[in-house]
C-alpha cells in the first residue's frame, strides 16, 4: 500500500509499558473515592490524569502494532486483527461488567448497605433489569467507574478507516480531530447513556488524545523531535505543571486559594467535571507539557527502565487489559472495605498497598503464563523434529 507516513523503529519500548502501568495505578487509586489515596494520584497535582495518560499511550501502541501490519500485510488483515482485538476488548468489558453488578448486588443486599446500588449506578438493575442488561450490551449502560473501558473499544473500533486514513495523510487527520473536538465541545456532541445523560468520556473529544497518539507513531514525535532540546519548550512546559500544580491545589486547600487571582479562578477553580467528559484544552495542554518534560528526562535507553524497582510497574503496563480490569474490580473491594470497617489513613494505606500488589501478581502471572503458552509449540516442534 502507497503510504507517506513512517511508524517509529520496530523497537521495544519500556518507557510505554512503564507508563501504561502507572496509569493503571493511578486509575485504581483514583477510583477510591474519600480516601488520601487520591493524594497519591496525579489529579491532585494537575490537570491531566490516568485517564488521559491511557488513551494517549492506547493511541500510540495501536498504531505501532496495527499500523505496521497494515503496512506490511495489507489492509484487510490489519484491520481484522485490529477488529478481533476490539472484540476481546468488548469481551474483557462484558465480564467485568457482569461480574461488577453482580458484587454490587450481592454485597449491597448481604450485608444490608443499600446505597452502594445507588453510589455504584447499580440501582436501574433491580427496578428494569432485562432493559438495563441490554443497554450494557450496547455500552449505553455502565455502572460507575466502568467509563474508560467503553470509551476505548469506540475508539479501537473507529481506528481501522482512520489508521489507514493516516498512513497516507497522517497531518490532514489530525487536523480533522482537532476540528471534531472543537466541534463536539462547541455543538455539545456526545453519545447517549442510560437511562438518562450522556457518556462520562465524551469519544468526540476524547479522540482527540487517542489521534494524537497514532499521529506522533506515524512520525508526528520525529517530525518534531526539534522540541526536545529547544528550552524554550522546556520553560514553558515547566511553566504549565507548575500552574497547574498551583491552581490545583488551590482548589482544595483553602489558604492557597487567596492566592489565585479571581479571573483564573473562574477559568479553573473549582474544576468543572464537564472539563473532563468533554476534555478540556487545558488537560491537553498539561499533558503534553508533561509528555515533553519525561521524554526528554527519561531516553529510550534509560538505564533506569531496568530497575528492579520499576519492574512491576512495567510488567503492569505490558498486560495492561487484565490489570486494568482487576484494578477497576478491586476499586469497589476497596471502597467497601474502608467503608465497612476502619478507615482510617493505615486501613487506606493498606488497603491501596493490597490492590496495588494484587494487580502486580496479575502482571507477573499473565507474563509468565503467556511464555508458558509460546514456549510449548517451540517443544512440540522440537520434539516433532527429533521423532524425525
Amino acid at each position: 500500500m502507497t503510504t507517506r507516513s513512517v511508524l517509529v523503529v520496530p523497537r521495544r519500548d519500556l518507557r510505554l509499558d512503564l507508563f501504561r502501568g502507572l496509569a493503571n495505578w493511578l486509575i485504581f487509586l483514583g477510583h477510591i473515592p474519600d480516601s488520601a489515596l487520591v493524594w497519591f494520584t496525579t489529579r491532585n497535582y494537575g490537570f491531566s490524569d490516568g485517564a488521559d495518560l491511557f488513551v494517549l499511550i492506547s493511541g500510540y501502541t495501536a498504531t505501532f502494532v496495527f499500523g505496521a501490519m497494515m503496512m506490511e500485510r495489507g489492509f484487510v488483515i490489519g484491520a481484522t486483527r485490529l477488529l478481533r482485538r476490539v472484540w476481546q476488548l468488548y469481551v474483557a468489558h462484558l465480564l467485568l461488567f457482569f461480574v461488577y453488578l453482580t458484587a454490587v448486588h450481592y454485597v449491597a443486599h448481604r450485608y444490608d448497605d443499600l446505597h452502594l446500588m445507588d453510589q455504584f449506578n447499580v440501582a436501574p438493575l433491580m427496578n428494569f433489569p432485562v432493559e438495563t442488561l441490554a443497554q450494557g450490551l450496547i455500552l449505553k449502560f455502565k455502572p460507575l467507574n466502568l467509563d474508560v473501558l467503553p470509551l476505548y473499544i469506540v475508539l479501537m473500533a473507529a481506528f481501522p478507516a482512520v489508521l489507514w486514513v493516516m498512513l497516507r495523510w497522517r497531518n490532514a487527520v489530525m487536523i480533522g480531530s482537532i476540528a471534531l473536538y472543537l466541534a463536539a465541545r462547541h455543538y455539545g456532541w456526545n453519545l447517549p447513556s442510560y437511562p438518562a445523560g450522556v457518556w462520562y468520556f465524551n469519544p468526540f473529544a476524547w479522540q482527540l488524545l487517542f489521534v494524537f497518539g497514532a499521529w506522533l507513531a506515524l512520525g508526528g514525535a520525529a517530525a518534531n523531535r526539534w522540541l526536545l532540546s529547544s528550552r524554550t519548550a522546556l520553560a514553558f512546559s515547566c511553566a504549565v505543571l507548575l500552574f497547574a500544580l498551583v491552581v490545583t491545589l488551590a482548589e482544595r486547600i483553602p489558604g492557597l486559594r487567596d492566592s489565585v487571582p479571581d479571573g483564573l479562578a473562574a477559568i479553573f477553580i473549582p474544576n468543572d467535571p464537564n472539563d473532563k467528559t468533554n476534555l478540556a484544552p487545558y488537560r491537553v495542554i498539561h499533558l503534553v507539557s508533561l509528555m515533553l518534560i519525561v521524554v526528554r528526562l527519561i531516553p529510550i535507553d534509560w538505564p533506569g527502565l531496568k530497575s528492579p524497582l520499576l519492574q512491576p510497574l512495567i510488567r503492569c503496563g505490558q498486560q495492561s487489559l487484565s490489570v486494568f480490569c482487576v484494578g477497576l474490580f478491586l476499586s469497589f473491594v476497596a471502597h467497601f472495605v474502608l467503608e465497612s470497617g476502619s478507615d482510617g489513613i493505615w486501613a487506606q494505606l493498606i488497603v491501596g498497598a493490597a490492590g496495588l500488589w494484587i494487580m502486580t501478581i496479575i502482571a507477573y502471572y499473565r507474563t509468565w503464563s503467556k511464555g508458558v503458552d509460546r514456549s510449548r509449540p517451540a517443544q512440540e516442534a522440537g520434539d516433532a523434529t527429533r521423532g524425525r
